[in-house]
């Protein structure tokens, strides 16, 4: 489900669940996992990836719609360990979009330290809403991080998705590459950025990123609740079942 490609002190991990890169709990749990212990074994920087054309669809409905409320509470908490990884790492972390983000994909590379999506008729945002879910405190944090809370409360209560070039003008990612460039992209800005000695990078990265992550920790909780009693509601049941049904049907 996550492929490592090492390039010396700069880690690739490549989101690999076809057909779309859906966020199953099982892929979380080892994105979760890789991203800790990659500085383990040697990465001073990582790259999160994901397949050409498709960084990541975000959550998987198709599975999750089949869950009782205890597993899909699992499920929320293995989603909200993976971007706390993120967030937290002791690394810096460089999001290589390489095709559609949104959702929960999005959710992930606002995460990173570094977001550079691919060019192309490629779209991403917090799409969330308009399938009926609402934006937890903790995505609207990042929202409003990323591009100012104005912004960022019109991109999550509209669930607007953005071309590559919109999400470069409001600050949602850093840098538009061509589809073919993007991973190498994020690779330079990695390797540029781990020429500063470790210690002093990753101090700053610290005290910059604690908001980030100090968000995720006092939030998570109550955002795991508030989606498991809306996710129950039965006009998101019968929403959630008609998008598993069209996604399992191409």
């Amino acid at each position: 489900m996550i492929n490592r490609m090492i390039h010396g002190e700069v880690h690739e991990l490549r989101l690999n669940r076809p057909p779309v890169n859906a966020l199953s709990p099982d892929l979380l749990r080892f994105l979760a996992d890789e991203v800790r212990r990659s500085p383990t074994q040697g990465a001073r920087a990582l790259v999160l990836s994901g397949r050409e054309g498709m960084f990541s669809a975000g959550l998987d409905v198709p599975v999750l719609v089949e869950l009782d409320r205890e597993e899909l509470g699992r499920a929320l908490v293995a989603f909200f360990d993976a971007i706390e990884a993120l967030a937290a790492s002791t690394v810096p972390v460089a999001a290589a979009i390489t095709g559609h983000s949104p959702a929960g994909g999005a959710v992930l590379a606002l995460c990173c330290d570094r977001r550079v999506m691919a060019n192309g008729d490629y779209t991403i945002g917090l799409s969330e809403v308009r399938i009926g879910i609402p934006v937890p405190r903790i995505v609207a944090d990042l929202a409003t991080r990323a591009v100012g809370r104005r912004v960022g409360e019109m991109l999550c209560v509209s669930g607007q998705l953005l071309s590559p070039a919109e999400a470069l003008e409001i600050g949602f990612v850093d840098e538009v590459a061509p589809v073919g460039d993007v991973v190498a992209a994020a690779r330079r800005w990695c390797e540029d950025v781990i020429q500063a000695p470790s210690q002093a990078l990753n101090g700053t990265r610290s005290v910059l990123r604690r908001d980030l992550v100090e968000s995720i920790q006092s939030h998570r909780k109550d955002d795991v609740r508030l989606l498991t009693d809306q996710w129950f509601q039965p006009e998101l049941q019968t929403a959630m079942r008609d998008l598993a049904a069209q996604l399992k049907g191409g």
